[in-house]
């Protein structure tokens, strides 16, 4: 099969189409073929191998795994002996740690779903991380409750549309931070109040809110504690940042959470469901195909999205 390799860590000029062998199911295993992926900043930091401590789970000199990608959208090819709950030509959708960046993968029980109806592959290809990440930071270690007040830092990127979206379905008042040219578009998807970050220093702004989920990874351990009653950190703009913020939080009283998202079956079903409502949407910034991957990671590594970036198989 056809799947995009890399030899060395660097940038997307490293990835290289080549062959390698389809991958048989395990007895608890799904064979997804692939229709629709998307990229997220965790490709370019283990395709770059940065952070350095990405190195510890990727290889300190050159990459363990030739094939990345996490998130994917297809149909379910085979599967194996043991699973019941899927069958041959279900339309399904997930999270793995590695492998999608190929016309096959093979994935355990808990890192898809069923896609849903409305959804197109490429749009529910987003939903992966992202969606996983938006969903477990607001829900479950913001633990978001109707009625509150939430500050979203980073509200039009792909985290950040999704973060505003289940903020509004469990019934937050909701003030997103944003460009001038991403106003109209976060309002469109549940934000009351907007933050123009070009013409209001963040770092300044004195509302008031429950909770504050920094996205874009720019807030400092002030600003939390200035705005925020708790916070959960999903973004960071660098190492020392975060390890200073974290530090800080240590010997403090604000609540932050900091956390990576983890692939589970059910909740992969809870946004299938959120979108099947009407509830959740992936707003798709641009699609580019499966020989253009490379310049889709060039694309989202310029941090300017307006939603999702899929890549059509």
């Amino acid at each position: 099969m056809k799947a995009y390799i890399r030899h060395k860590f660097g940038g997307p000029e490293v990835l290289q189409i080549g062959e390698i062998e389809k991958p048989t199911p395990a007895d608890d295993e799904i064979l997804v073929r692939i229709k629709a992926i998307s990229v997220n900043p965790v490709e370019w930091h283990r395709l770059r191998g940065t952070p350095f401590f990405m190195r510890l789970a990727t290889g300190p000199f050159k990459p363990r795994n030739k094939v990345i990608g996490s998130d994917f959208a297809g149909i379910v090819e085979a599967v194996g002996t043991r699973v019941t709950k899927f069958e041959v030509d279900d339309e399904v959708f997930g999270e793995a740690s590695l492998g999608s960046f190929g016309e096959y993968i093979c994935v355990k029980l808990h890192m898809l779903a069923r896609k849903p109806e409305n959804a197109s592959f490429e749009e529910a290809a987003c939903l992966g991380v992202a969606g996983l990440t938006a969903l477990q930071g607001i829900r479950d270690y913001g633990k978001l409750r109707a009625g509150e007040k939430v500050l979203i830092n980073g509200a039009a990127g792909g985290v950040g549309h999704y973060s505003v979206q289940i903020a509004k379905a469990l019934g937050a008042e909701i003030t997103a931070v944003c460009s001038t040219g991403n106003i109209d578009f976060v309002r469109s998807i549940g934000a009351g109040h907007v933050v123009d970050y070009r013409q209001q220093d963040i770092h300044q702004h004195n509302g008031q809110y429950d909770l504050v989920v920094d996205v874009h990874g720019n807030l400092n351990f002030s600003d939390y504690r200035r705005m925020g009653g708790r916070g959960v950190m999903i973004g960071f703009v660098g190492m020392g940042h975060m390890l200073g913020l974290l530090l800080r939080k240590a010997f403090g009283k604000i609540k932050i959470e900091q956390f990576t998202a983890q692939a589970k079956g059910k909740d992969l079903a809870f946004l299938a469901k959120y979108y099947s409502e009407g509830k959740l949407r992936t707003n798709l910034d641009r699609t580019f195909s499966f020989e253009q991957l490379p310049e889709a990671i060039a694309f989202i590594e310029r941090m300017h999205t307006r939603g999702k970036v899929a890549v059509r198989y």
